[in-house]
């Protein structure tokens, strides 16, 4: 078994993407992120869960530094350094991505967030870590301007000496209850993998799925649409199996015991839209901004951006904090700080990946490391190490 690879972090939020890494056996000892809330929310959260903090820096920051400030960069390399005298080093990062998203901007590489994509990849060519995982919305491999883009930039990692295989994974396979599609790149430097091994042919992407997508996403299944009384009982319908139960919004409510916990009355009060919120049905999503959630079903998402609202399923308000963190699979002791103002709350929850996708997907890639030592083509990296 590797020694536990060393991970850091970019574009880290309240740290979804870590906390996934950080519960597989990764060791995360550097953390970046630009905006103060969610940098002070990211610490609050792991104090709350007595967890240590990075051994390197919790860096408040932007990106750019690491490409064009001379003490940011030799402090970054010093970090790399010592990291690699260690064990392997993983850079792990969602790039903002509204600009890639078909219900964003959609201003592609030009846009203000978009450039971001391209600047994490000028780090990943700049500080050559052994291995990465970028994380974007499915806008940025299906939409053919964003892929042109996305294919561009993964030419430039390959000329720069890294292997890598993608895939378009749902939340939900991994027993997320949301079905949201995202493009995940995992590269690894080709010094670690024998010649003529296809990258793509054996990593184990699917080793940790739960769930086959597409008989979860059978009609018949799930309820479509039930009459709106507030604060009323309904039993499960027995057209959902128990092994499916988990996938619903009402199984996480009382997985994370929501009403009790510590966000649970961190939600928008309604005002002018109350009567509209009590004329929508549980479960009639279709509306372009009102969206209320059925109980027994999974969320289309979990995002709150581009004026969504997400309702509750049997009460007169919007999704809490707590709730809405619920459906990104966290564990219950995840907690935001009482004093974060709400529309960074849903802005960092809604951005986040989810945490049971993160897990699985951190638990693929230390599988793939595991079985590369064992097949004796990981090789030690750190008398080798250019920047």
């Amino acid at each position: 078994m590797i020694k536990n690879p060393i991970i850091f972090s970019f574009f880290s939020g309240c740290g979804f993407l870590d906390l996934g890494f950080e519960n597989s056996g990764f060791d995360v000892k550097f953390v970046n992120e630009f905006h103060k809330p969610f940098h002070d929310a990211y610490k609050y959260a792991r104090s709350q869960m007595n967890m240590s903090v990075p051994a390197y820096d919790h860096h408040l920051g932007s990106v750019e530094s690491f490409i064009d400030d001379s003490a940011s960069i030799c402090r970054l390399t010093s970090y790399i350094k010592s990291a690699k005298e260690q064990s392997l080093v993983g850079f792990i990062g969602g790039p903002p991505c509204p600009d890639f998203s078909s219900a964003g901007k959609n201003n592609g590489r030009s846009g203000k967030n978009g450039r971001l994509t391209e600047i994490f990849v000028q780090i990943l060519i700049k500080y050559q870590p052994d291995f990465f995982l970028i994380e974007n919305v499915k806008g940025l491999w299906k939409t053919a301007k964003h892929r042109a883009f996305y294919q561009e930039m993964k030419d430039l990692l390959e000329k720069s000496g890294f292997l890598m295989t993608d895939r378009l994974t749902n939340s939900i396979e991994f027993g997320v209850p949301q079905a949201r599609d995202r493009i995940l790149l995992f590269g690894i430097h080709k010094k670690h993998i024998n010649s003529g091994l296809n990258i793509g042919e054996i990593f184990p992407w699917e080793k940790h799925i739960k769930f086959d997508k597409q008989i979860i996403m059978q009609k018949g299944i799930w309820p479509t649409v039930s009459p709106y009384l507030e604060n009323t009982h309904l039993d499960r319908p027995i057209s959902i199996p128990d092994e499916l139960e988990e996938l619903t919004v009402e199984h996480w409510f009382k997985k994370n015991k929501v009403y009790q916990h510590a966000n649970a009355n961190n939600h928008f009060i309604p005002r002018q839209a109350l009567v509209k919120f009590q004329n929508i049905e549980e479960g009639d999503v279709k509306g372009k901004s009102f969206k209320r959630l059925h109980r027994w079903r999974y969320s289309p998402t979990a995002a709150y951006g581009n004026n969504e609202v997400h309702l509750h399923p049997y009460l007169s308000r919007r999704l809490s904090a707590a709730e809405a963190m619920a459906i990104q699979s966290l564990p219950r002791d995840f907690i935001l700080p009482p004093y974060m103002n709400l529309s960074d709350m849903f802005k960092t929850i809604g951005n986040g990946v989810p945490y049971l996708l993160s897990q699985a997907v951190a638990l693929s890639i230390r599988d793939f490391l595991t079985e590369i030592e064992k097949g004796k083509s990981l090789k030690p990296t750190h008398l080798t190490m250019t920047i």
